[in-house]
């Protein structure tokens, strides 16, 4: 039996070859796979080790498989064999995961959704529609940390803050390491029926030594194993449970609050104290119900300061949970698409974007009342409602926010669809300031390496009288050797989305770009990557305000490091006094020339990290920049790193800096409890930021958070504010 051999005897047995002597293939010529589940009668027990008779009788893969990384067409240098077993509780995939340099696992910690791009890991991908879009996404390291997302659109998007219930456990031996992964029926999303299932599945493994990524199905470079066009098989499975999938998910949050009022001596502190409840309801195979009341984020790690050397809007991600858990379905505006080279990205332009509730612009919270959201399909329509009440507050009314998303899959790997989004004061005396906006858009896949992304949107607003439209069409390609793509758009100066955020109104935008990625046999290069860039923004006359023309060559090594050149010669016309990282610009033309190096280690390494010089002319002086980066992981179980960001300008004959200090230390215990500790410092504003958590996962999706988060003003050497918060959930299961 395969599983009994060691490595080398199991790659002869199931009929691989040394990979030195394999002619590449293309992986698109070859036929995706399948393989069938067994049924079983007695659960498996979870140990890491496939010792029951079930897995030595059930379907398995071939343990060849092909690698899509460094290079598509060879077998993966190591052996590998997944098998698939269910009862009626839980799925059941259990993998050997064979090794010959056990010592050399890399495995960058113990915590949820740990950072796969430096892991060893085996991992697979569920699409139990078998729509061959969207599909669940799991992966384990080999100390059984769990890795799980969501994948929609064929790959074009991926939710990583998806959370299921998942049960793995992992084993390490002589020859390699062995994983067992049990994932209850009532996690999944599927058809119910009364006869065989088939669902599409595809297998992956990254031998992050190696910079290796490999998959069942084989992929070509450009795609990752989520590319579930290209997906195998699973078939098999009959007489699937359909439970009530109703999770209840009370918490109650207890702590202290301290703030300075001005002029104050010492903080003013008080007590807080708080419940509330979180639900999700499977209101049918396809659709769940979320609702939540009484909403707390205090677990939520701090923003992340950012300098600003632009004349334009910063954007702050979502790190909130209830938020980021299906936001795919909610994602309208500019795309950015992995391995294509984008002109733009959500960052620009979002029609929806959820920090606009419970969040001001200077990122203060503002309490929730509570909400609901409703996502997942019927049919072919893919649909998304959300809506959520917030309460006043001294400096805002308290507002009413609502969502409805449609998008109807064609063209097998397609999608078209539309968005209407509301907020409206529910205060007296703010009612009639309600805002609105609603669009369409489309995002069609054609040819296989080709992407057309569209989408028309308009907004309204009682203090708006301007052009209020929205408008992009781009085309994008990318296959194994070459991408380019081009995109026009349009923004109104009355475009304001006000649950939405665009970095830029008044203008139209013509971006294009041309690349190539050559793999020349010049060990230890793996990859030359040079491109071209031409972005042009005009005002609405026509009349142009910015040029950027940049070139640059980016070289990837074998073992997955990186190389960096650009140069951007940049065009602005100012015409008003512009204040440029806090100082004044005049009006008028400015040329300048920025050029700039960067280099990015491997990321398995026991210390790794990155460093980075860019210099040139900026408006009318000059600005030079210096970053680093430095990681130092010991362990499987602790992380620490820390980072500079150094600016170094004259604008207006006035030179300043502006600099940016961070660091950061990750420890984990298990899989089941952790601490991490961030303090950054940001001159500009001369405040330092300290945010501590230790988290505990006493159950299934079930937490204890203990916080520390403090902001303190350095050159007055005062606390601007203190928060010690502990909150403890528990997700119960019906």
């Amino acid at each position: 039996m395969i599983g009994l051999l060691p490595a080398s005897a199991a790659a002869q047995a199931a009929g691989g070859a040394p990979r030195d002597i394999v002619e590449p293939v293309d992986p698109l010529s070859l036929p995706r796979p399948s393989i069938r589940a067994l049924r079983i009668d007695e659960p498996i027990r979870l140990d890491g080790i496939l010792d029951e008779p079930a897995w030595m009788a059930a379907d398995s893969t071939p343990s060849r498989w092909m690698a899509s990384q460094p290079r598509d067409g060879l077998p993966l240098s190591e052996p590998t064999v997944a098998r698939v077993l269910y009862d009626d509780q839980n799925l059941y995939v259990g993998a050997l995961v064979y090794d010959s340099e056990m010592g050399r696992l890399s495995i960058p910690g113990l915590e949820q959704d740990f950072a796969t791009q430096d892991s060893d890991f085996f991992g697979f991908t569920l699409d139990t529609f078998h729509d061959r879009q969207n599909a669940f996404l799991f992966a384990v390291n080999p100390q059984g940390a769990v890795f799980d997302a969501q994948a929609f659109n064929d790959q074009q998007s991926l939710d990583t803050s998806w959370e299921g219930v998942v049960y793995a456990e992992t084993a390490l031996h002589e020859w390699g390491w062995s994983v067992e992964i049990a994932i209850p029926f009532t996690t999944l999303r599927f058809l119910p029926t009364d006869g065989e299932q088939t669902w599409g599945i595809n297998f992956s493994r990254r031998i992050r030594r190696h910079n290796e990524d490999g998959q069942w199905a084989a992929l070509p470079r450009q795609f990752r194993v989520y590319r579930m066009s290209l997906a195998g098989t699973l078939t098999g499975l009959r007489d699937l449970p359909q439970g009530r999938n109703l999770g209840v998910k009370p918490f109650v949050v207890t702590g202290a609050l301290g703030t300075r009022p001005v002029d104050a001596a010492e903080l003013a502190y008080e007590r807080e104290f708080d419940v509330g409840v979180d639900a999700k309801w499977g209101v049918t195979p396809q659709m769940a119900l979320d609702l939540t009341v009484n909403t707390d984020f205090s677990q939520v790690e701090v923003d992340q300061e950012q300098v600003n050397l632009t004349r334009f809007s910063l954007f702050f991600p979502e790190k909130r949970d209830f938020f980021l858990e299906n936001a795919g379905i909610f994602a309208f505006g500019d795309t950015q698409v992995r391995n294509f080279r984008m002109g733009s990205s959500p960052r620009s332009f979002s029609l929806f974007q959820s920090r606009r509730i419970g969040l001001s612009r200077d990122r203060e919270p503002i309490s929730i009342v509570g909400g609901a959201r409703l996502t997942g399909r019927t049919g072919e329509f893919e649909i998304g409602v959300l809506n959520m009440q917030t309460r006043s507050s001294e400096d805002a009314p308290a507002d009413n926010f609502s969502v409805l998303r449609l998008r109807r899959n064609v063209l097998n790997s397609s999608d078209v669809g539309a968005m209407f989004v509301a907020r409206q004061p529910t205060t007296d005396g703010f009612r009639s300031q309600g805002s609105y906006t609603a669009g369409t858009d489309a995002n069609l896949r054609i040819l296989g390496n080709m992407l057309v992304n569209a989408y028309v949107a308009g907004t309204w607003n009682p203090d708006a009288g301007g052009d209020r439209s929205a408008a992009m069409l781009q085309v994008a390609w990318r296959d194994p050797t070459w991408d380019a793509s081009a995109m026009v758009k349009h923004v109104g100066d009355d475009f304001e989305p006000s649950v939405g955020f665009v970095d830029r109104s008044g203008v139209r935008r013509l971006w294009a770009t041309v690349g190539a990625h050559p793999q020349p046999d010049l060990p230890p290069i793996l990859e030359i990557n040079p491109y071209l860039d031409v972005d042009l923004y005009s005002n609405l006359d026509w009349v142009l305000e910015t040029r950027l023309l940049r070139g640059g060559l980016l070289v990837t090594f074998e073992d997955g490091g990186m190389f960096r050149f650009e140069n951007t010669d940049t065009f602005e016309r100012l015409s008003d006094v512009t204040p440029i990282a806090g100082a004044p610009v005049p009006e008028g033309e400015y040329a300048f020339t920025r050029r700039s190096l960067r280099y990015t280690s491997s990321g398995e390494r026991t210390v790794s990290g990155d460093v980075s010089y860019g210099w040139g002319d900026f408006y009318d002086g000059d600005r030079r920049s210096m970053s680093a980066s430095l990681q130092i992981r010991p362990s499987y179980r602790l992380a620490m790193d820390v980072s500079a960001q150094r600016n170094d300008l004259e604008l207006g004959g006035t030179g300043f800096e502006a600099n940016l200090y961070s660091a950061r230390v990750r420890y984990s215990q298990s899989t089941r409890l952790f601490f991490s500790g961030f303090v950054q410092y940001n001159q500009a504003t001369d405040v330092l930021v300290t945010n501590a958590r230790l988290n505990w996962l006493h159950a299934p999706l079930s937490d204890v958070f203990l916080v520390l988060a403090e902001r303190r003003d350095i050159d007055r050497g005062v606390v601007l504010d203190r928060r010690l918060s502990l909150k403890v959930t528990r997700l119960v299961s019906f």
